[in-house]
């Protein structure tokens, strides 16, 4: 796979530091982008470069795209200049930009009439993690287009799991990033406690990035194979039930501090209600009383 050439269309936050990863690939890399001056580090580093997605098709058989959104990923596979104008049969078009997984499937089957493979193929590790190779790769379609693109994801990342057909991918990545996001959300609410309470945020962030580095952060809890209700008799349930009612305890504790300070935290509110049943383990006596 490695005499494949790569085409990276997309230099921007994201997309720069990946095809960075790349300039010693040795079927060699062609890199394209609207702006003259994102373009130009990689030809000085050795790359080639082309003015549109259409000529980046007529040399890579491996094309990675990271622009910004679903119009403008359409435009660079299905546009008057875009990849389906000149690619040949067999090539693999990787989309890594995060969009709707139904564009993805359109996609996929636009790319079919003219013999490509489309994989859908969203990251997550942000620039750091594309700087530093460590980035974590979704990719969402067939076995094959998946053993094709293997090697190149490896030059900028160190999970690359195959999440389904295509679509798979991307719907992977929402799941995770809801996380993020609802994290970012109790995160504010926190923030809000704290200043509240009197105490220093920025000390209250160095230990939960601390704590977090230690014990996983809300991922430590995503080890079983199914979110259904855990039964007796299972290995989790016991574990699960701890979480629960330690989670509920300092819930209600942090609840008590809120209203001693009148300060709402609908957020919180909602965890305390829905942590034990989302755990699998229903809520405790305590909260059913």
């Amino acid at each position: 796979m490695t005499d494949a050439t790569i085409g990276f269309i997309g230099l921007g936050s994201m997309g720069a530091p990946m095809a960075e990863r790349l300039l010693d690939w040795p079927g060699g890399l062609t890199v394209c982008d609207v702006r003259a001056e994102a373009v130009q580090p990689y030809t000085e580093a050795g790359a080639d470069s082309d003015s549109s997605p259409a000529e980046v098709a007529d040399r890579a058989t491996i094309i990675s795209v990271a622009v910004v959104n679903d119009a403008q990923v359409r435009d660079v596979i299905t546009g008057p200049e875009g990849i389906l104008r000149s690619a040949a049969p067999g090539t693999v078009v990787a989309v890594h930009s995060t969009i709707s997984d139904q564009t993805a499937e359109e996609l996929a089957g636009e790319c079919a009439t003219h013999g490509v493979e489309f994989v859908d193929a969203p990251v997550s590790g942000g620039r750091p993690g594309a700087a530093k190779g460590t980035l974590a790769v979704m990719v969402g379609g067939s076995e094959a287009a998946f053993a094709r693109v293997q090697a190149p994801f490896g030059c900028f990342a160190d999970l690359i799991v195959h999440a389904g057909p295509v679509g798979a991918g991307t719907r992977m990545k929402l799941a995770r990033n809801l996380v993020h996001f609802v994290s970012f959300t109790a995160v504010t609410e926190a923030l809000r406690l704290a200043e509240a309470a009197g105490l220093d945020i920025t000390v209250l962030g160095k230990v939960v990035r601390h704590s977090d580095a230690v014990t996983g952060g809300p991922g430590a809890i995503m080890l079983r194979k199914t979110a259904a209700p855990i039964e007796d008799g299972d290995f989790w349930l016991p574990i699960f039930q701890h979480v629960r009612d330690l989670g509920e305890k300092d819930l209600s504790l942090a609840l008590d501090l809120a209203a001693r300070l009148d300060l709402p935290l609908p957020l919180t509110e909602l965890a305390l209600d829905h942590l034990g049943p989302g755990l699998g383990v229903g809520a405790s006596e305590r909260q059913t009383q």
